[in-house]
């Protein structure tokens, strides 16, 4: 049987948010469902409901490109695909891997029909729940060395605390990659106020959702794992105390925020 062109297949990444089924968009629910195979992370697959005649392809978390390369050869073969991502799939996700594979991949690929579905993203949903602590300028780093030298994370933190950004800490920890995130707290410690607040956001949108809210200098960085986003404030990010209840995290926006 001859192969179809790759035209005729497709390919979607998918964001799901990370976990509250009511994160997920429209958009991102039709595609799975219009999906002849599922690709992705298992505990992701598990949150799709499963349509029949639906194949799924499930792997590690630690394979990414191989998955890309998996779901592309499956919509060179003229499958529709949906590469499945938690949270944004463009932040620190499957959309950047399916586009590494591509490049250095078959010729053939550069002809398939991508498209990118936006997601939720982990930063999104911990700020929520707590109020806006990303209400002016943040950014995102992951803590993560496995693809990019540690001396680059840390240039990358001084700068950014030197800049007064608000942080978004991705892949703060795992059980084995204890150092960095022990590491990343001592050189902010040295670089922020102590007073600094600091959110520590773990599985939220699931069951076991914990938020740990804390001064910069009181933080104890084992609280993070890899499902934990760490928002680590800037010299403007207040807290908003309350009679009742949790105080609200806020960064006001303009000039109040840089006071």
């Amino acid at each position: 049987m001859t192969a179809a062109s790759p035209s005729s297949g497709s390919l979607s990444v998918v964001g799901i948010g990370p976990g509250f089924a009511d994160w997920v968009t429209p958009e991102a629910a039709r595609l799975i469902h219009a999906a002849s195979d599922l690709v992705g992370y298992a505990p992701y697959l598990d949150r799709c409901e499963l349509v029949p005649g639906q194949a799924r392809h499930a792997s590690d978390n630690r394979v990414e490109l191989d998955r890309a390369r998996a779901a592309l050869r499956l919509a060179g073969e003229g499958r529709r695909v949906a590469v499945v991502s938690g949270g944004d799939p463009g932040i620190f996700a499957m959309a950047a891997a399916v586009f590494e594979a591509i490049e250095d991949g078959e010729p053939g690929w550069r002809e398939i029909d991508v498209t990118v579905s936006p997601g939720i993203s982990a930063m999104q949903a911990a700020a929520a729940r707590l109020g806006a602590p990303l209400g002016h300028d943040f950014c995102a780093i992951s803590l993560s060395d496995n693809l990019k030298p540690w001396a680059l994370v840390e240039k990358r933190l001084a700068a950014a605390a030197d800049a007064d950004f608000v942080m978004a800490l991705y892949n703060p920890a795992s059980h084995t990659r204890r150092e960095q995130i022990r590491g990343a707290f001592a050189l902010l410690r040295k670089l922020k106020s102590p007073a600094t607040p600091v959110i520590f956001a773990r599985a939220i949108g699931r069951a076991d959702e914990r938020i740990t809210l804390c001064d910069l200098g009181d933080a104890d960085p084992d609280l993070a794992d890899m499902a934990t986003l760490v928002i680590v404030g800037s010299s403007g990010t207040r807290l908003l105390r309350r009679p009742n209840g949790a105080p609200f995290v806020y960064t006001p926006r303009g000039a109040r925020a840089a006071s």
